[in-house]
């Protein structure tokens, strides 16, 4: 194809479709008009709202990104392109992306929820799935922990969502609890006076509810008291280590001994003598097994069948329980007298004769 030719053929291109150009820069200038006006009013939406800003942000960019795919659509439709296989082509690859992004589509999923459902925010300090820290970021596929020892950590926020999480700054105070070991020959009384007066004594501590010490557990080596006193949240450890660095000092200063750990060992001088019998073990004694009464149909004879000696074998059982009976009363004491009076008692009364009166 030569120059002249190529010429010619955008000069019709033009000529037969100059209504359809016209249509098609109409549509495209009004569109970005449009979606220009509808991302302002929605901005304008939410900054009256209370709603978090990444939250905004994902909700204004995800309605920019589908009203521009339409106007695409509609300006390819204008110009005569088949726009029902680039739709088709589209949802294949929208499709294949997502079987290929799963993960990440799930940690989006969830990053909306932890949004939406203000789970935490920026600065509070969580303990998730093991770690713990203070939240420097949330978007909508991880969430990013700074540590005490200024560690960053990211976290999936699928493992956030199907996870435990404790949120140590969601309000405004917290409770400070300690556990305080000492003797058991300590004064009671005086511990717990010792011990709320130190917590008192610090200004970030509330005084209502009041600061609170008892005695908990008796243990094997020291009796411990359970205290606790309230704080905003962000006084916590200052009054944690305020409180256990003053408690120690008021110990050692009223004489009052925090007991280690205590083992004792005894050296034992009796003779142990256990308990146990000289008896030798017993003789073996077969167990006597009953014998299997099914019957072999291809060997067993007409009469074994159909139960024809069953009157044979319960006589030949009842005479092996007789002679049972007899063996054991030649063994029994008396057994001359017993045998009499069972033989007496066996025959019947037409055989027994009265005295002569």
């Amino acid at each position: 194809m030569d120059w002249n030719e190529f010429w010619n053929t955008v000069k019709n291109f033009f000529t037969n479709n100059v209504w359809n150009i016209v249509l098609f820069f109409a549509v495209l200038i009004l569109g970005v008009v449009v979606i220009k006006i509808t991302i302002n009013i929605i901005r304008r939406i939410f900054a009256k709202s209370r709603m978090e800003k990444i939250a905004q942000q994902f909700i204004v960019t995800t309605i920019k990104v589908l009203l521009y795919l339409v106007l695409v659509l509609a300006l390819l439709a204008i110009i005569g392109v088949q726009i029902t296989g680039i739709v088709t082509a589209l949802s294949a690859l929208l499709l294949a992306v997502g079987m290929a992004l799963e993960s990440n589509i799930a940690n989006l999923a969830n990053g909306i929820v932890i949004v939406a459902t203000k789970m935490f925010k920026k600065g509070d300090y969580i303990s998730v799935d093991g770690v713990e820290g203070s939240i420097i970021d949330i978007n909508f596929l991880f969430t990013t922990l700074s540590t005490p020892d200024n560690k960053r950590i990211t976290i999936p926020n699928s493992t956030i969502v199907n996870s435990s999480v404790t949120n140590a700054g969601a309000n405004p105070r917290r409770r400070v609890e300690f556990t305080f070991s000492v003797a058991y020959d300590t004064d009671v009384e005086l511990v717990k006076k010792l011990v709320t007066d130190v917590m008192k004594s610090n200004g970030s501590v509330y005084l209502d509810p009041a600061p609170f010490c008892r005695l908990k557990t008796l243990g094997s080596s020291s009796i411990d008291f359970f205290s606790h006193c309230w704080c905003d949240t962000d006084d916590y450890w200052d009054v944690y280590y305020y409180v256990v660095e003053n408690v120690y000092n008021e110990f050692k200063r009223n004489g009052i001994s925090i007991p280690y750990s205590q083992l004792e060992v005894r050296s034992r001088t009796d003779d142990v003598v256990m308990p146990y019998s000289a008896a030798p073990l017993p003789e073996r004694v077969e167990k006597v097994r009953v014998e299997d009464k099914r019957i072999d149909l291809e060997n067993a004879s007409f009469s074994e069948v159909f139960g024809l000696d069953r009157k044979k074998r319960a006589k030949t059982k009842k005479d092996k329980k007789t002679k049972s009976n007899d063996r054991q009363i030649e063994n029994a004491p008396n057994a001359g007298d017993t045998r009499l009076a069972t033989r007496d008692a066996d025959k019947p009364d037409a055989d027994k004769t009265e005295p002569n009166e």
